[in-house]
């Protein structure tokens, strides 16, 4: 199956935890694996390093499956039906 999701388009996630929110897409990475702003975050905790003395969490982005997401345009031009 190709792939028709790439770098910066937006999408919306169909199915999952995060069934209905929008984001752009970050990174397409290997394994059907796809970046998306501001959906499924997690809290990852920084140790004390010179660049961040302070340390602390951290929130970002985990990959999700591609399956689980489609084009916003598509997925617009699907509920106007």
């Amino acid at each position: 199956m190709a792939k028709a999701i790439k770098r910066e388009q937006e999408v919306v996630v169909i199915s999952g935890a995060h069934k209905g929110k929008r984001g752009k897409v970050l990174e397409v990475k290997a394994g059907e694996k796809v970046l998306v702003e501001g959906v499924n975050l997690i809290t990852k905790y920084e140790r004390k390093t010179q660049d961040n003395p302070d340390g602390g969490s951290v929130e970002r982005e985990v990959p999700i499956h591609y399956s689980n997401v489609m084009l916003a345009e598509k997925y617009d031009a699907r509920q106007s039906n």
